[in-house]
């Protein structure tokens, strides 16, 4: 079994997750984590038992690396990318792929132009709940796909997140958080978008902190908190998405739904990997629940890279590819540009659908 050596660069709260689902892949190795504390890489190498604790500058250099995993700060995505395909490594970012299009659309011509491969989060849609709904779709069960909602309200990170300051930054908020999920996953559904528009508000420009670590700290608000907007895709279908940090109390509201012509699928969480699925047709007076048909109905982040190992040895496409990334990042951006200047913004990045995965998981 051929085993793709890899490196990541940043040992913050999600780093656990990757390393742990890594070493179960008998594909994949991490031979190396880096971080600038020092004290973080070391912790994560004592408790996965990996060969290296590094800075990023040492690990870069490291020969037997082919994939660099880049887990640092969105602000940080753009120039550890770009280190790491200087050096000649395969990428695999976290979402969102860059804080800028002009830096996402930099990385996707430099990883062209190199001959390596640029992955980015999420990779959630390759999970049971919406391979699952993408079956439904493509078997016709609602009927030809009419329109979109898809819904993220929340108090805000600042109540649990131990480092919460950068999702107020330029670069963070809701929708750069928590956009990809659900445009990715949107994107795998009904195909690329055309145009988008919104409207946008900063709630409250001070927000305290009140998890642990910096508990009683205070950040001051740089990004719109509150942004709604509406979606045309190329395919004919419309939707609408609410992405909020500013949603005070529990709400009921479906993650994401397809209205279709002969009925309405239900579409789980996809910040996860299964969930339910339900379906209701014109005729049917309840919900139905539907049996997951995938494979990946647990957290499994990290099959995107093991989707881009199997891409790097056979030379085909990856899913959670830098196109897609690039034209979700733009997606988001447009609708911060809409809200700012009131009128629609046209997409000029599009990107191919990522194939559907085989229910028994990822192909060789």
């Amino acid at each position: 079994m051929r085993q793709l050596k890899i490196g990541i660069i940043g040992c913050g709260n999600i780093s656990a997750i990757y390393l742990e689902n890594l070493r179960t892949f008998e594909e994949t190795e991490v031979i190396a984590v880096a971080d600038l504390d020092p004290d973080k890489a070391a912790k994560r190498a004592a408790e996965y038992g990996i060969a290296y604790a590094c800075t990023p500058e040492e690990l870069l250099v490291l020969p037997d690396i082919e994939l660099v995993i880049n887990l640092t700060i969105p602000q940080a995505h753009a120039i550890v990318c770009r280190q790491a395909l200087e050096a000649g490594k395969h990428v695999y970012v976290e979402k969102p792929l860059s804080v800028t299009v002009e830096e996402g659309e930099s990385l996707v011509q430099l990883a062209r132009s190199k001959g390596l491969l640029l992955g980015c989060a999420p990779d959630t849609f390759l999970g049971a709940g919406i391979q699952t709904c993408l079956d439904i779709l493509r078997s016709g069960r609602i009927g030809r796909p009419l329109s979109a909602t898809a819904f993220m309200m929340s108090r805000g990170h600042e109540h649990w997140h131990p480092d919460p300051h950068f999702y107020y930054a330029q670069g963070g908020g809701p929708l750069y958080d928590m956009g990809p999920y659900y445009l990715t996953a949107l994107v795998q559904l009904l195909g690329p978008l055309r145009r988008v528009s919104g409207s946008a508000a900063i709630s409250f420009p001070e927000r305290t902190i009140t998890s642990e670590k910096h508990y009683g700290q205070t950040i001051q608000v740089e990004t719109p908190t509150h942004l709604t907007g509406t979606m045309e895709f190329q395919s004919g279908a419309i939707g609408t998405m609410i992405m909020s940090f500013d949603i005070m109390t529990p709400t009921d509201y479906p993650y994401i739904e397809i209205f279709g012509s002969e009925g309405t699928l239900r579409v789980p969480d996809p910040n996860t990997f299964g969930g339910t699925v339900q379906i209701r047709g014109i005729a049917d007076a309840e919900w139905h629940d539907v049996d997951l048909t995938h494979a990946y109905r647990d957290n499994a982040r990290g099959i995107g890279v093991l989707d881009m190992a199997y891409a790097i040895w056979h030379e085909r496409p990856h899913r959670a590819n830098g196109d897609t990334a690039l034209h979700v990042l733009e997606a988001m951006f447009g609708f911060h540009q809409a809200a700012e200047q009131g009128k629609h913004y046209e997409l000029r990045h599009t990107c191919e659908v990522p194939a559907p995965l085989p229910k028994e998981g990822i192909e060789a």
